[in-house]
């Protein structure tokens, strides 16, 4: 049985690898193994149909929907002009600007995949025209992006609180100071990187940054004041969750419906005719999910049949009992879970099989949580796979290997740090749920 468990899951890795979708992928691996282990389907099928009966994954859906509205709405560009006056004066400032629009826009979307698009296609010109390579503007946009899955409200702690029976609330929080951490680093590597190089005046832009500050102060003031309907869309959804008004599905509906006239008559860049896309998009985008949610949950339901999480722990264990060492091994799986699949991929396939093992050793499954989304969101931009990473030098028209050395850096001294810290110093993740839940 051992023999066809490990079978399923070199066939799962191989058919990513190849480039089938990953719900295909997720489907083979699953009517393997009940072929395989001659399990009844009559038993797997009812009970991967029952955990899909839940109110909380109605949430997905409608803040796909909310998403894609204010994507279409034009918020992305409100963002990024509000960002540009607030830390533009910087040298290297245009760089602070994305990573600042990409949390932003992160803290609307929950998506990382949204944040490089949306944000990737208005600063790849802003950057090109500043004078940033284009291979570094590629990789800081790309990094930058995966703040969408930090800063709450993020699609993958709502399928995590899912899987896991855990709080949604707080394991939203338990990223969010991950997420500055990471802000942190990679505007400081950003300045650093760009500190001796040339970069080209900006029209308007740095104009504006050469009047007065009275001038600037103005300009920003306005800027805050036409960003206001766009920002209130995190506090309302976030403050709503965290006060106990809404739950997480009922913030998301709030979310998708506010929208529409943020879109339609604040930043008038939503239309009649873009609704049809938005729903297909989302329809497409659920249907996906929920697919390989239900393969999921039957795949889990083999898992602990066959009792893998305690083989896992055993074997893990026979070659170390430090949880240290534990930590770093299972730091790497999922780094290389990250590398192989999307961000919604990856948690749907980790937590039923490390969870159990995670808990063995002491750590707290909202620990977890915040362990869990920084590995993912790493391995989603680390050669030679990385998803987010491809997708950003496409958008960019920049080369892979123009991309490689500021991503390598990028990962060295942003990513690396902030997963040490995350994994070893369990208040960094535990201290917001911990002060505002409890």
């Amino acid at each position: 049985m051992e023999v066809f468990l490990i079978i399923a899951v070199l066939l799962l890795i191989i058919l990513l690898i190849i480039g089938v979708p990953a719900v295909f992928a997720f489907l083979a691996a699953t009517i393997f193994l009940v072929m395989t282990l001659d399990y009844d389907p009559s038993f797997l099928l009812p009970y991967g149909y029952s955990q899909l009966s839940s109110t909380v994954l109605l949430a997905i859906p409608l803040f796909i929907i909310a998403c894609k509205l204010m994507e279409y709405g034009g918020i992305g560009n409100v963002i990024i002009g509000w960002a540009e006056i607030l830390v533009g004066k910087i040298k290297g400032g245009l760089g602070i600007v994305t990573i600042f629009a990409c949390a932003i826009f992160g803290s609307i979307s929950g998506s990382a995949m949204a944040a490089l698009s949306t944000i990737g296609s208005i600063m790849f010109k802003k950057l090109d025209a500043k004078g940033y390579p284009r291979g570094y503007a590629a990789a800081l946009v790309s990094n930058a992006s995966i703040l969408g899955l930090l800063i709450p409200p993020s699609g993958i702690m709502i399928l995590y609180a899912w899987l896991s029976n855990q709080s949604v609330l707080a394991s939203f929080l338990s990223t969010i100071i991950p997420g500055l951490i990471l802000i942190t680093l990679l505007s400081i590597i950003n300045i650093l990187y760009m500190r001796k190089r040339e970069l080209r005046p900006e029209q308007e832009f740095e104009t504006d940054l050469n009047r007065s500050l009275k001038y600037r102060a103005k300009k920003f003031g306005i800027k805050t004041f036409v960003s206001i309907p766009g920002l209130v869309m995190p506090v309302l959804v976030l403050g709503g969750i965290y006060s106990g008004i809404m739950t997480t599905t009922e913030a998301a509906a709030v979310a998708a419906f506010y929208a529409i006239p943020v879109g339609f008559w604040v930043y008038k860049g939503l239309k009649l005719k873009d609704f049809k896309t938005i729903f297909i998009n989302a329809a497409t985008t659920t249907g996906i999910i929920m697919v390989m949610v239900f393969a999921i949950m039957i795949l889990s339901r083999i898992y602990v049949m066959e009792n893998i999480p305690n083989l896992i722990t055993e074997a893990l264990f026979s070659i170390t009992e430090n949880t240290f060492f534990l930590l770093i091994m299972l730091n790497i799986f999922m780094i290389i879970i990250g590398m192989l699949m999307d961000d919604v991929s990856g948690v749907l396939l980790t937590t039923p099989i490390l969870l159990p093992i995670i808990t063995n050793l002491g750590v707290d499954p909202i620990h977890f949580a915040a362990i869990l989304a920084v590995n993912l969101g790493m391995g989603n931009i680390t050669p030679p796979t990385a998803p987010l990473l491809y997708f950003g030098g496409q958008l960019a028209k920049a080369p892979i290997n123009e991309m490689i050395k500021p991503t390598l850096i990028i990962i060295l001294f942003a990513w690396l740090p902030t997963l040490l810290v995350v994994t070893y110093i369990p208040e960094v993740a535990l201290f917001l749920p911990n002060l505002l839940l409890k």
